[in-house]
């Protein structure tokens, strides 16, 4: 990258370059030919080349320190005149073609990008890299800065890169100015970097998206994969080459829509366990039962109809297109007038989806609809985040914002990727399981969103329980992993959700678990528990005060007092070997 710099600025600059010789060589040759005076005034010989270049080197960069060996003649004086002019011409024309060289877009992106590329390089902690710089693409950014994890992102649309640099981030945004879709451009994001964690394809452009998830599979496959995709064809395509995850906001909102119809419990705590942590409890969802009326026929449309029609729910469409098939009920118009919609049924219907991919004409439809019937549940679609205000004031039932959607679903595979297996597994629960473990996490974090993370019981990610299965003769009990280090009597505000053991998954696991080296646990609690949880997983001391009730000595202290430094220094010794069990439970 220094090498192209160094190039491009060479070829830009050769005329300017060019010149300047020229008329070095022309000046210092021309002194050496005219012949000059000496002290009493009488003719010698011309200058040599080393006083001609000398004299044209401090005179054509205007220093001017007078005339130099000698006086010169009025022939000397004369050339001097001419090559003065000649240098100030030359040094304004490289002046110029300089400034313009700096100023020039093309120079500039090269000097960034050169600048980004080394500091991808020197990147020594965790990153993930962003594709596309959009609403989601910043509401990923924002999120992964707030927890800590540095981000790079590559967008090629100037004004988003500008919006994006502006934002108040706590540790620097690396963005490149380039195609996601381009390899090179991966390559110089950090796709083959050490520390690179993941890879976030949310373009608004499904081919885009696609070639990042293909070049990521191929340049790095330990990466975890997210793409996001509103065409079922690239979605399909990209399931088909082993993209980890792949996020259809449609059919995910039109999946959610019909489940809470269904199972309103099921969603609620979806909601609760993909929601941002911290936040107060999302409201509560209960679309009725009943004919609904869905306002247009897109892919936004399409997913929502064959999802509530899988749940049997009676509807009609309302869209400009007249093509439909033939199972669908389907009155011709936008639904922005109250004429399609009274066609649709709309006194005698229980909810309406306005989703076309304007947000006036939703806006309008769902105004209009709930003049006409103030009893109706309404379903927004919101396809820009700037016209917040105006649905907000609006106060719709449920709002659905595709890069939200997008923006949770990637953000809870980063912090729990074990989720997407819990949430599988509780769509398959009834109703009334789902409700109560809803309000158990309510009430655990204080009516507040639940932070949900994974923890794999190795080395890496809890060393001092890893340690602890793996060289000790007794065993640990799921129970320890939720008492407070600081009182081991007490328990932290943490809910085990799920333990995958040798590829089963166990739900909502019991205290009295044993655990086993290599199982991974999914948590929900709250943000202090999760770190107070990390000291137990890490430390050795606080383990051992875990199991013992007594502080661990240092080893310095063991091997002053005669005792065995080694079970000073955490849970290795003879008195830690037994269950995670506390006297009088």
């Amino acid at each position: 990258m220094n090498s192209s710099v160094f190039f491009l600025a060479l070829r830009r600059m050769r005329a300017p370059l060019i010149v300047l010789i020229v008329i070095y060589a022309v000046s210092t040759l021309g002194l050496t030919l005219v012949p000059g005076v000496d002290a009493e005034g009488k003719s010698a010989p011309p200058m040599s080349f080393f006083h001609a270049f000398y004299f044209v080197s401090y005179t054509a960069s205007t220093i001017g320190f007078g005339e130099l060996p000698d006086p010169f003649s009025e022939a000397q004086r004369m050339w001097v005149t001419v090559c003065i002019f000649l240098s100030v011409i030359g040094w304004s024309y490289s002046l110029i073609s300089l400034l313009a060289l700096v100023q020039d877009k093309g120079f500039q992106q090269v000097l960034l990008t050169g600048r980004f590329t080394r500091r991808v390089r020197q990147l020594g902690e965790p990153f993930y890299i962003v594709c596309g710089c959009g609403e989601t693409g910043l509401l990923i950014a924002r999120a992964l800065d707030r927890d800590g994890l540095r981000v790079v992102t590559i967008e090629r649309d100037e004004a988003r890169i500008q919006e994006l640099e502006v934002e108040d981030f706590a540790s620097d945004v690396l963005v490149l100015s380039a195609d996601a879709a381009q390899p090179q451009s991966l390559l110089m994001a950090g796709l083959d970097h050490r520390s690179c964690r993941g890879v976030l394809a949310v373009t608004d452009d499904d081919s885009v998206n696609l070639a990042v998830a293909i070049a990521s599979r191929l340049i790095n496959p330990r990466l975890m994969i997210v793409a996001r995709v509103a065409s079922p064809t690239i979605e399909a395509n990209m399931m088909s080459f082993g993209t980890h995850y792949v996020v259809n906001h449609f059919e995910r909102f039109a999946d959610y829509l019909a489940q809470a119809i269904h199972s309103p419990n099921w969603y609620h705590l979806v909601d609760l366990l993909t929601g941002q942590p911290g936040q107060e409890v999302p409201e509560r969802h209960d679309p009725p039962v009943g004919d609904w009326i869905v306002c247009g026929y897109g892919r936004f449309g399409q997913a929502v109809v064959r999802n509530l029609e899988r749940q049997g729910i009676s509807l009609t469409v309302i869209a400009p297109e007249i093509d439909l098939p033939q199972s669908v009920r389907h009155v011709v118009g936008l639904g922005t007038e109250a004429g399609p919609l009274r066609q649709a049924g709309i006194e005698s219907a229980v909810g309406i989806v306005a989703g076309s991919p304007s947000d006036p004409n939703n806006l309008s439809i769902a105004m209009t609809a709930k003049e006409v019937n103030p009893e109706l549940f309404i379903v927004v679609r919101q396809n820009r985040v700037a016209n917040q205000v105006l649905f907000d004031a609006f106060h719709a039932d449920f709002t659905m914002v595709p890069s939200r959607i997008v923006a949770r679903e990637c953000l809870s595979l980063i912090n729990s990727p074990l989720l997407p297996r819990l949430l599988n597994l509780v769509r398959d629960w009834p109703d009334s399981r789902s409700a109560t473990v809803a309000r158990e996490l309510e009430d655990l974090c204080q009516r507040r969103v639940p932070m949900v993370w994974g923890v794999r019981l190795n080395a890496a990610e809890a060393p001092a329980v890893h340690r602890f299965l793996m060289m000790e003769e007794g065993s640990l009990a799921l129970d320890l992993l939720r008492r407070d280090p600081a009182a081991r009597a007490e328990y932290l505000p943490i809910m085990p959700l799920l333990l995958v053991r040798e590829g089963r998954d166990h739900e909502l696991p019991s205290a009295e678990t044993l655990l086993q080296p290599g199982d991974q646990l999914l948590f929900a609690g709250t943000r202090s528990a999760k770190l107070a949880q990390n000291l137990v997983l890490d430390n050795r001391n606080a383990l051992y005060y875990m199991l013992t009730g007594h502080d661990a000595k240092g080893w310095l202290w063991g091997l002053l007092t005669g005792g065995d430094p080694v079970e000073a220094n955490g849970p290795n010794g003879r008195e830690s070997r037994r269950a995670s069990t506390f006297p009088g439970e």
